[in-house]
Parts: C-alpha cells; structure tokens; sequence
C-alpha cells in the first residue's frame, strides 16, 4: 500500500480508530479519509454507498463499532447485534461491489468459545459456545469475519480480519455503564481516591485472566498488513502477557494511588474465566508490541486525567 493511497479509517473518533490516524500519520501516510458519526451513519446502507461513491478509498480500515463491557452487552443485546452487523456489512458490501482493493476488519477475541483451549488459535472459532455476557456483539463480529472470508474465497479480494485481544489506550471509553475493564477501573480508583473512600467493590472474584494491548501496538498490526501484497484470512493480535483482573486492580490502585480497600462482589459475573491468544501467526510476519502493561495504564492515565473534564457523563 503505497503512501499517497487514499485510506479511509472507520470509527476513528474511537480508541482504536484514532490510534490507527496516528500511527499511519506517523508513518507518512497522509491521504487518510475520515468521517464522524454524526457526518456519515454507518448503519445506512445508502449514505455508505454514496460516499464510498464519491471518496473512492484504496484501502478501508473498519474501526468503527458498538462496543462496550458486560453491563451494556447484557442490556442492549439487540443494539450490539443490529448496529454491528449494519455497520459492517454496510462497509464490507460496498467495499466489494465498488472495488476497494483492500480492506481490514477488527473483530474481538470474544469471537472464540468461551472455554476454548488456551491460548486461543484462530482456528477455534465456532468450535463451542459463546460467552453468554457478550455474545450478541461476537455473533455480529463472527458475521463480519465470514463475509470477509467469503469475499476472499469467491472473489479473490485481498481482504483481512485481525482479532485483537483486550484493547486500551487514548480516547477509550470510560462510562462506568459500558466500558470496559480497564479503564473502568482508572475511573473508579481515581474518583475514589478523590473521594477519600476507604474501599472499591469491584464485579465478579478477580478469578478470571485476561491480556491486554495497547490500541497503537493494533494499529502497527494494522499497518503490517496494509504493506502485505498477500495476507491471511484471520489473524490474533495479542501481547502475548496475560494476568488475573484482581492482579490489574492491584496494579492500577498503585499507579493511582488510592491507599483504600478492594472489595470483591461475587454476585456479579466475571465473564470467560480465560483468554489469551495465540498470536504467533502474526508474529511469524514480524509484528512484536511496542507498550508494556505498566508503562501503558501510566500513559493512559496521564491522558484520561488531562482530558477529564471532556469526559464527564
């Protein structure tokens, strides 16, 4: 893909999308097409067509999506499955039947059954069930993952999937109703310890293991494969690093500083007991993490306490 190639970044008001501005800027690309949601409605399949029409993008970089923790997947089960399936199968259709040459879906390694062996391959996928907490946004993922695998096999299309493990970084979601678990956890830390509480109850036992990537080390994975002349159909992107939640609310109490208690509310689910992703597929094409965990909340803190008042509910 070649500098002066028009690249169209979907959802890049997000975490993911605006990690993939910058990196690709840094790296001299500089024909990036962006749109907000207010600007262009993903979910009509009509407005997409006319602008891939007349923006006619080289490349498109599917970021955008409804995302969100346990708490908004169990609430909003069908907004998680219609808005992500129209959004993405609005880009993918159009993509096709205009030509795109290339095109990168982002998935979620919620994609893989919940009790899949560890780590996870990508070729485990469909071969049990779904982790009922979020399975309506993994269906609409699974969709995406096929239609990109079905455009490659019945029509050649350079077309690819990266199923990144659990993402943070700049411009995340901090919406203690529909984020995730990191930075809800920088949220309830930092508002504790501005509060002089003496503890945080946090969901679930702390039992369950997770790994996570910082958003710019997807968005190198990204601009690896935009440079591919042939890739794969799927690919994990993951840090290779996994730890237990109560050993991360450990982690970032400490960064924060919050000198109170961590209480555990077992009433409340911990989601898939573990998840970590093979990612050495793509680690055989040279992709390696930039960002450390501990280095990363730091990062991530330091800009959630300079944006805090643009972040308020």
């Amino acid at each position: 893909m070649y500098k002066n190639s028009k690249i169209y970044i979907a959802g890049h008001n997000g975490m993911v999308g605006s990690a993939c501005v910058r990196v690709l800027k840094s790296e001299g690309y500089v024909n990036i097409i962006t749109r907000s949601s207010k600007q262009l409605d993903l979910r009509c399949q009509n407005s997409v067509k006319v602008f891939l029409e007349t923006t006619k993008p080289d490349l498109i970089i599917d970021a955008a999506a409804r995302v969100g923790g346990i708490k908004a997947n169990n609430e909003y089960p069908y907004q998680f499955l219609m808005d992500n399936m129209l959004i993405q199968n609005n880009l993918i259709k159009y993509a096709h039947e205009l030509n795109v040459e290339k095109f990168i879906f982002l998935g979620s390694s919620c994609i893989y059954p919940r009790l899949a062996s560890q780590p996870i391959k990508e070729e485990y996928l469909l071969s049990g069930s779904l982790e009922s907490t979020n399975e309506c946004y993994a269906i609409a993922k699974i969709s995406g993952l096929k239609l990109i695998e079905s455009l490659r096999n019945q029509y050649n299309k350079k077309y690819t999937s990266l199923m990144p493990t659990n993402l943070y970084g700049f411009n995340d979601n901090f919406d203690l109703n529909n984020s995730h678990v990191l930075p809800a956890l920088i949220r309830k830390f930092h508002e504790a310890k501005e509060n002089g509480f003496k503890s945080v109850t946090l969901w679930g036992d702390g039992s369950a293991f997770r790994e996570f990537l910082f958003a710019d080390d997807l968005a190198y994975a990204v601009l690896m494969i935009m440079k591919l002349d042939k890739s794969e159909n799927i690919y994990n992107v993951g840090s290779g690093e996994e730890l237990k939640i109560s050993s991360l609310a450990k982690l970032i109490k400490e960064i924060i500083g919050f000198q109170g208690q961590i209480l555990w509310d077992t009433s409340k689910p911990n989601g898939t007991p573990r998840k970590i992703l093979d990612s050495s597929k793509i680690n055989k094409i040279g992709f390696r993490p930039k960002f450390n965990l501990n280095k990363g909340i730091k990062d991530v803190y330091k800009w959630y306490l300079e944006n805090i008042d643009n972040l308020r509910d």
